[in-house]
């Protein structure tokens, strides 16, 4: 890692027979926002849910996953946000990459775009950027022996969100849907998204992989609940900018990574690009 990063946190974080599930989080200092990235090994080969954000981590994460071993049989991405694509294009451009037609979509016209629009980050940004090849088709399929469903949710964190599920394990790869220990990253759509994450608190899973930060459980998809009808109620109050991050900071001091502010509050009230 470059000295101005920390080293990233990996661990297995669940193993039942042929499979564990591993997450590889980078870090949360110096405000960066702990992208977590995770591993589905299985008897024969690698499933990889998103890519990291920055190049060194993206970089770490391929080498953590090619420690394992096996081969890669595809990666999934899970939505558009650069913080999940950007590391495709340093360190998985040879890999099968799956994501839903919208995210393909706007990283076919507008990820140069993206990239460009980030040069401040110099040399811990890609060197290209990989546009994912296959479409991924929400229902269910067999992967090496294990199950998985695929759900397309709207309006949420993000326009168009990938969720991946192993219902027979009780995983799910949330993703954006749920920040484990961190501030989130809020939309015009608060309430449809406190909406989704109710519909999981009624689902049978037990593990939930984030997006950003540890590992969590139901309790987490609630405090997110919690967290978003604030933002929400505050946000019909007239807070903005500022004094609407002085709120949510004051509100919630054990959550990290406030760097994210900086990041969504020119879109969310100041209509700033969506790259």
């Amino acid at each position: 890692m470059p000295a101005q990063l920390s080293d990233p946190i990996s661990m297995v974080v669940k193993q039942t027979g042929d499979v564990r599930i591993h997450t590889f989080v980078a870090s949360f200092t110096d405000d960066n926002i702990a992208n977590a990235t995770h591993i589905v090994e299985t008897r024969n080969q690698l499933v990889l849910i998103d890519g990291q954000f920055l190049a060194p981590y993206a970089r770490a994460f391929r080498a953590y996953a090619d420690g394992l071993g096996k081969p890669i049989d595809r990666v999934y991405l899970s939505h558009r946000h650069p913080d999940h694509w950007f590391g495709l294009g340093a360190a998985f451009a040879d890999t099968t990459i799956y994501a839903l037609p919208e995210t393909i979509g706007f990283i076919q016209d507008h990820g140069e775009d993206s990239r460009s629009d980030h040069w401040k980050l110099g040399d811990l940004l890609p060197d290209r950027v990989v546009v994912p090849q296959k479409v991924a088709v929400p229902g269910d399929e067999t992967i090496d022996g294990v199950r998985y469903t695929f759900d397309r949710v709207v309006e949420t964190e993000i326009d168009f969100h990938l969720t991946v599920k192993l219902p027979d394990l009780g995983v799910c790869f949330a993703q954006d849907l749920l920040y484990s220990g961190t501030h989130l990253y809020l939309t015009q759509h608060m309430g449809h998204w406190i909406e989704v994450l109710r519909d999981l608190l009624a689902e049978d899973y037990e593990l939930f992989l984030p997006g950003h930060g540890l590992p969590a459980d139901k309790n987490e998809v609630a405090r997110n609940i919690e967290y978003l009808s604030a933002a929400r109620q505050a946000a019909g109050d007239g807070l903005t900018d500022d004094a609407f991050k002085d709120f949510l900071i004051r509100r919630y001091p054990e959550r990290k990574c406030p760097g994210i502010f900086d990041i969504y509050l020119p879109r969310l009230f100041g209509g700033a690009s969506d790259y």
